[in-house]
């Protein structure tokens, strides 16, 4: 059987379910004990490396031809360190240090994520260089992964692994049983009846804050998630602009919503929760109809993080999403065999996409940001600044317009 990540294609899902009294108490304990194996992994590095630290730094203080005597605290501190590496060998040895992390309900493969996950959080540290992994804090709403595991079987499917689907209604997860969930989605629920090879692999069970549980599901498969759109024979090139949301090659604009903006304004936590959701929507809607109306869609590499410094501009830059867009216009073209690139923006607003004219070369003004529309001094086109810029991002996606070069008198 293949390995989750040998798959060719992955697929996310999150459902609603809702489990019985004793089985809240289950997820409780099984929240508990990964956090509990978590901070202790954290906690007993921590000393560990406060403690080499300090007999590193009495020990170089003796003399070089002497062997170093440790007092009581040092010998004490170097029995701890010896005592913690014992126990973190091995992901086992901290389960069979702690009884309560053996009772039946406790999930081990919940116990070994949580080490799983203090390891990647080091790692990122290790590459980044900040972000060391701290105490995960008690909170009200919980969450725990296990694993789906496939012991005995030749080929996974959704119903015949260790978390497996009963029927479109009921799912049977490790040490939780059978939990009913409130419906799938037409595509998952089509390959549960048409049985059709699908592997289960991490599955994260969440309690918000509001008492709601909700199940999430990495599934992988050598068979596509989703059928392939049918070609459609057009391009598009979209701008990315403060006027509106975008204005695309055809001219059409798309109007900015002011979610954020108008949440602030309210200043209550359940506006803000509802216009992260309604933006998201938004973006969802947007995403998938360009994806589907068109074979390749150009946009322009973003750099939003630059024009945040921009105090003026940074609100309206944060109320539109566009980092959150043009990453569901990638995922969305490579899920259904549509191609989605970003070009260098670089001369694509001061260029006359008619003429190749570009302003603020050649004793030409350049154009400023204020300067909405505008016409070429040398061919007399009549420009619509944004859309003229959406014009020339899809000529250089399409690899029709060079790099620009000095004109000559």
């Amino acid at each position: 059987m293949k390995r989750m990540s040998s798959l060719a294609y992955h697929f996310g899902i999150k459902l609603r379910f809702y489990p019985s009294s004793k089985q809240k108490k289950i997820i409780k304990l099984n929240y508990d004990a990964q956090r509990f194996v978590y901070n202790s992994y954290a906690g007993r590095n921590r000393t560990n490396y406060h403690a080499r630290r300090f007999l590193a730094i009495n020990q170089g203080q003796a003399m070089p031809f002497a062997f170093p005597i440790l007092n009581d605290y040092e010998a004490k501190l170097a029995e701890t360190v010896v005592a913690n590496d014992e126990l973190l060998a091995k992901p086992k040895n901290i389960r069979d240090a702690y009884s309560f992390l053996r009772v039946k309900e406790i999930d081990s493969l919940a116990l070994a994520n949580a080490i799983q996950n203090y390891r990647k959080a080091w790692n990122h540290y290790r590459k980044i260089g900040h972000g060391i992994p701290t105490f995960h804090k008690k909170r009200s709403d919980w969450s725990y992964q296990t694993n789906c595991q496939y012991p005995k079987q030749k080929e996974a499917y959704l119903d015949n692994g260790t978390a497996k689907f009963i029927d479109a209604k009921h799912i049977k997860l490790p040490k939780l049983g059978v939990i009913r969930i409130a419906g799938l989605r037409k595509l998952i629920k089509e390959r549960l009846l048409k049985h059709v090879s699908t592997r289960i692999g991490t599955v994260t069970i969440k309690k918000t804050a509001g008492d709601q549980f909700y199940l999430s599901m990495q599934l992988g498969s050598d068979i596509a998630f989703a059928q392939k759109l049918p070609k459609t024979q057009s391009q598009i090139g979209i701008d990315l602009n403060l006027d509106n949301f975008l204005t695309d090659s055809n001219g059409a604009m798309v109007a900015k919503p002011r979610f954020y903006r108008n949440a602030k304004k309210k200043l209550a936590h359940a506006q803000r929760v509802l216009s992260r959701r309604q933006r998201e929507d938004f973006l969802q809607v947007l995403s998938t109809a360009l994806i589907k109306n068109h074979d390749l869609v150009v946009a322009e590499e973003l750099r939003s993080k630059n024009l945040l410094k921009n105090h003026a501009l940074s609100q309206a830059i944060s109320d539109v999403g566009w980092r959150r867009f043009l990453n569901m216009l990638a995922y969305k073209a490579k899920l259904y065999d549509k191609e989605f690139q970003t070009i260098d923006p670089k001369y694509t607003t001061q260029r006359c996409h008619n003429c190749g004219t570009i302003m603020g070369q050649n004793g030409c003004r350049k154009l400023k940001l204020k300067d909405r529309e505008w016409t070429c001094p040398m061919c007399q086109t009549y420009h619509i600044r944004d859309w003229n810029a959406a014009v020339n991002i899809l000529e250089k996606g399409l690899g029709s317009w060079q790099n620009p070069k000095k004109q000559t008198a």
